[in-house]
């Protein structure tokens, strides 16, 4: 399963039915799970573990050094799941500083182009569309759809089922189950579509609908904002997941 073009170190460790295509480079501290597939000239280094069943596609770079400014050398890691595509020209690059760490969780999509850099957390089902690029410490909640050429700043939070428009400039978190578009990105509306087909009930819809004009439209500070939507609006997980967001915003919410 491993093509005589590609260059494997003795050192890395392959799991069953791993697939390594033409002129592919695999350093000696890689990881890689069972019935995983590496496209041809996917370059993977680093201190990089990769579950089982992904697709690495063409020309993919998996585990370069960060680029960050502050590295000064040691051992930082990359940490990919299972059933990830990480489609054509992909760049993913480990943690800065010594022992930290880049995490890449199951089911994401990365498309072509796109970049992850140091220290960012994108937990499942995410989507990032061609050439959107993620700045240092971003964390990208489950099933977050970022849209192409959408650049975010680094130590933003995207929110769980949020969508991005895309060639957006997102330089403050993301709540929830929003829409976001712009330069730089602003809401206007919850992701209504995102939330049917995760099958999110007409009661959470208005629950929501209520929340984004108390956060959006109210013009109230963030403390205000949190307390009014408390009082306001019945508690639902829908709900409990958009408030514990907004209390850990350190960047502050979008326009």
């Amino acid at each position: 399963m491993i093509h005589p073009t590609a260059i494997v170190h003795p050192d890395a460790i392959l799991g069953r039915d791993v697939e390594i295509g033409p002129w592919a480079l695999i350093e000696g501290t890689v990881k890689i799970g069972d019935r995983t597939k590496i496209g041809p000239r996917v370059t993977i280094e680093g201190h990089t573990t990769i579950g089982a069943d992904n697709e690495i596609f063409t020309g993919a770079v998996v585990g370069s050094r960060t680029q960050d400014r502050k590295f000064e050398g040691g051992v930082s890691y990359l940490k990919i799941g299972n059933r990830n595509k990480i489609r054509e020209y992909t760049t993913i690059n480990p943690g800065t500083l010594e022992g930290t760490e880049t995490v890449i969780g199951d089911d994401n999509l990365l498309m072509a182009y796109a970049h992850v850099a140091h220290d960012c957390i994108v937990h499942n089902g995410a989507t990032l569309a061609n050439n959107a690029t993620l700045a240092g410490h971003v964390i990208v909640e489950d099933k977050a759809i970022i849209g192409g050429l959408s650049a975010v700043h680094q130590f933003v939070r995207i929110g769980k089922l949020s969508i991005t428009g895309g060639c957006s400039k997102v330089v403050q978190d993301i709540p929830p189950f929003m829409m976001v578009d712009g330069h730089p990105a602003k809401a206007f509306g919850i992701n209504s579509v995102g939330l049917d087909r995760a099958g999110f009930s007409k009661e959470d819809k208005s629950a929501l609908k209520k929340a984004f004009k108390i956060i959006f439209k109210s013009g109230l500070i963030l403390k205000n904002v949190i307390k009014q939507i408390k009082q306001d609006i019945p508690s639902r997980t829908s709900i409990q997941t958009l408030v514990e967001f907004l209390e850990h915003s350190e960047r502050g919410i979008c326009g």
